[in-house]
């Protein structure tokens, strides 16, 4: 068994084209077809850097986390986070996190996993952060490269007039395991701006939305400030105008220089691992090709019994009628815009009992016909998506 977990995960490295993703498949996007005619996003956008996933499994670990729950996190094996070119995806990190949250219940597991990260642990990202003219400076430059660490999804938000505010939005659903990722993001961004300045820094504010545990005497001795606001609109530290503007002591403009290059070079090479989800729509579209994607026959490719695999579909908040026609939506698009098959060849090739059939479905799906697919290159834009 991979050390992913069994089921629709993915535990060895694949090249981008392993992964096809497109703005009707894409976890991020709402999962209906759509015939809107958007690009596809970035398939990095929704993964993290196997450095940050390193960082918080080891803080699972660190936090009592039991191996076995750890095994059924995908991704989560050495051939894997060994790549530093390999992208997680980032339903993995937010896995990791739950389960840390659960471990430890009181304040403090976000900083815990932040005090386990000196300089140089998140790579490059790290390096960024640090070595502008000032501390200001330096986020404003390295902002455009947040994707190094995290998804696109996680709001990474910087606020400079004389004082210099920090804000994450992290994607993270249950408020008890935001309130873990928002401890750790602010207590980290406060770790490089001491490493950066060289000194002692106290932040002038800082602000988490969740309510205020029972004991925050942890956070406190961490911040070094008891000025910290709970119940608060945003995640947010703010940095004193003489730390955010104070010249950085290893500031080099040319290593700056060397670094955001770099930083574009990973970001063009990277590697996207499937996820479970993506991993059953590969399945699921080869099972089609090959004329064969009954629930039965993709659930064996998977290694998971057909009731397993419905229910790992649920706890994506999707089903197998649904992800089979997305599957089948996108093939049919294909195969009409290259204009080889008839639309009965093509109707048989994806299931359906004859060229009406197709047509019906497609329309429904796009609100065009197949002949009008034919004769532009793309379906017509409609105003929302059909269900």
């Amino acid at each position: 068994m991979a050390a992913g977990g069994p089921g629709i995960d993915a535990a060895a490295a694949a090249p981008r084209s392993a992964a096809p993703r497109s703005a009707a498949l894409d976890p991020s996007t709402d999962a209906t077809p759509t015939s809107d005619g958007r690009a596809p996003l970035d398939p990095i956008d929704g993964t993290i850097s196997t450095h940050l996933a390193r960082l918080v499994l080891s803080g699972a670990r660190q936090s009592g986390v039991d191996a076995e729950q750890l095994t059924t996190v995908p991704g989560m094996n050495e051939t894997v986070l060994s790549g530093e070119l390999n992208r997680l995806p980032l339903s993995s990190l937010v896995r990791l996190w739950e389960l840390i949250a659960h471990a430890g219940p009181e304040a403090g597991a976000g900083i815990a996993v932040a005090a386990a990260a000196p300089l140089g642990t998140l790579n490059t990202w790290d390096y960024l952060i640090t070595n502008g003219a000032t501390l200001a400076d330096s986020l404003r430059a390295a902002q455009p490269y947040h994707r190094l660490v995290t998804a696109a999804a996680e709001g990474f938000d910087l606020s400079h007039d004389d004082a210099l505010t920090i804000g994450y939005r992290t994607s993270a659903g249950d408020p008890a395991v935001s309130a873990v990722v928002n401890e750790y993001v602010l207590a980290y961004y406060l770790r490089r701006a001491r490493e950066a300045l060289g000194r002692a820094v106290v932040p002038e504010r800082v602000a988490f939305s969740n309510p205020a545990p029972r004991n925050h005497q942890t956070l406190i001795a961490a911040f070094g400030t008891a000025r910290i606001e709970f119940d608060s609109p945003a995640d947010e530290i703010t940095f004193t105008p003489a730390d955010a503007n104070a010249p950085l002591p290893r500031a080099d403009p040319m290593l700056a220089d060397l670094l955001r290059s770099h930083a574009d070079l990973v970001l063009a090479s990277a590697r996207p691992i499937p996820g479970p989800l993506e991993a059953f729509r590969i399945a699921l579209a080869a099972g089609i090709t090959a004329g064969d994607a009954s629930l039965i026959t993709v659930a064996h490719r998977l290694a998971v019994s057909p009731r397993t695999l419905q229910r790992q579909l649920a706890e994506h908040s999707t089903t197998w009628r649904h992800e089979y026609d997305l599957v089948r939506y996108e093939q049919a698009k294909s195969l009409l815009t290259e204009g080889r098959l008839t639309t009965a060849a093509i109707a048989t090739r994806l299931g359906f009992t004859d060229d009406r059939a197709l047509r019906k479905a497609f329309r429904r799906w796009s609100g065009a016909s197949p002949t009008q697919l034919r004769a532009t290159g793309r379906p017509p834009q409609r105003a929302s998506s059909a269900r």
